[in-house]
């Protein structure tokens, strides 16, 4: 990429419609705006302009904003044209644009590189951008939004400059300890706001709400064979995704839909019915079953009326649901009883599978931690302020505690994307929209 250059893109969607957004960025704007429409409009107001190519043809008629730097998305000069949306009309402003010294086409996500790298968001505003754009529940909407405002950036500023604070006086005690006017009490008064600190980190880092409402939540079903586990995945999700049949081991592998549960996202989980067999394609679909219950947030136990008791699988979360209860009496061993043919229990069930994900998601109100970058980065500050701390009780070492704490502070910066983030920058950006 070359920051240099001007650039250019459709900001909204391809395809057909009313109004296309052509979004313009970059230090030749005003040229090119003034080029494209014969003057430069007041900043920050929609004024409709005729859009003329450089011969003097005309291309369209578009609402016209400019957007002078600073004060602009990417932070430089930046300029829209709302144009008529017909494929001719948007491809006809791109070519003329192509055509202009200096200016080319946008690459994914370079418009919000822009604005992170000239400082008008954060690396967790970034994050949370693509979230928000990404985001399939109003849940997992909310919680994108938080972070668009700065929800896990200000926090993380927050711990830092506590951290430079602390640093501050762990390097004064060091620095002037044998000289007049350095408290005494510096190194003991550090060392409890270092605690201080590291509770908050610990605290938020114990959270695991927020990346489960990003990724969302998985659940399982698992049974003997037959037991109605495909008949209740196509029920939840209401249309034929599982082959349905009275043969025992139709299912062999994960079959996997996703989910809108109440607002978060879930992944439900048809797996192979649970018996010793013979074949090694079911046994391998056995052994994948118990597998994804054991890393599943919640199992649905199926168990239809004519299976025998037996020992539960392994899972973090499993409720006992008696299946096919249009057949007979629901057992009297099941939480629940249900119907997934005829539609008895189902409106139970989801109830109850909506509490579960509340209760493991929080909806994600109070989390501030949603990717893995995030809690690697937490995870770095927290070991090196504990270790820090270690050094301060021993009493004879200052020096590695001051070390431990710059290192600290250096892992901080690194959620924000202060430091060390070239890295993370490139597959972040990747997968944005072109004109985003």
């Amino acid at each position: 990429m070359h920051f240099d250059d001007t650039i250019f893109a459709v900001a909204s969607g391809s395809g057909r419609a009313a109004v296309s957004v052509v979004r313009i960025s970059g230090p030749a704007c005003l040229s090119v705006l003034a080029g494209l429409t014969g003057g430069v409009p007041e900043p920050r107001r929609l004024v409709l302009r005729r859009l003329r190519d450089p011969a003097g043809a005309e291309l369209d008629q578009a609402l016209v904003a400019w957007m002078p730097g600073p004060r602009s998305f990417t932070g430089e000069d930046q300029a829209e044209l709302h144009i008529h949306g017909g494929l001719a009309s948007r491809a006809a402003v791109l070519r003329t644009l192509g055509a202009i010294r200096g200016c080319r086409p946008a690459e994914a996500g370079e418009f919000t590189r822009r604005a992170f790298l000239n400082g008008r968001m954060d690396l967790t505003q970034v994050e949370g951008l693509a979230d928000l754009i990404d985001a399939e529940t109003e849940a997992q909407r909310r919680q994108a939004l938080l972070h668009l405002e700065g929800h896990l950036g200000q926090a993380a500023e927050r711990w830092r400059h506590a951290g430079i604070d602390i640093l501050a006086a762990l390097e004064a005690t060091l620095d002037f300890s044998d000289e007049d006017g350095v408290p005494d009490d510096l190194e003991t008064s550090a060392a409890g706001r270092l605690s201080d600190l590291v509770t908050e980190i610990d605290t938020a880092l114990a959270n695991p709400a927020g990346e489960r409402l990003r990724e969302g939540l998985t659940v399982v079903l698992v049974g003997s064979p037959n037991a109605g586990k495909s008949t209740l995945l196509n029920a939840l999700a209401r249309r034929d995704v599982a082959i349905v049949s009275p043969m025992a081991g139709t299912t062999r592998d994960a079959i996997e839909v996703r989910c809108d549960l109440g607002g978060i996202a879930v992944t439900v989980v048809d797996t192979a019915g649970l018996r010793e067999s013979d074949d090694l394609i079911e046994r391998e679909g056995v052994q994948r079953a118990r597998a994804r219950a054991r890393t599943a947030d919640m199992v649905l136990w199926l168990l239809g009326p004519d299976d025998p008791a037996q020992n539960p699988p392994e899972g973090r979360s499993v409720l006992r649901v008696a299946s096919k209860t249009d057949l007979g009496d629901r057992r009297a061993d099941c939480a629940l009883g249900i119907s997934a043919l005829t539609g008895e229990g189902m409106g139970e069930l989801l109830e109850h599978l909506k509490r579960d994900a509340e209760a493991l998601t929080g909806e994600g109100a109070d989390a501030i931690i949603t990717r893995d970058r995030h809690r690697w980065a937490l995870e770095e500050a927290s070991g090196a302020f504990h270790r820090a701390l270690s050094s301060l009780k021993a009493g004879d070492g200052l020096e590695l505690a001051t070390e431990d704490v710059r290192l600290g502070v250096r892992a901080l910066g690194k959620v924000t994307g202060r430091v060390d983030v070239e890295h993370v920058l490139d597959r972040l950006f990747a997968g944005f929209c072109i004109g985003k």
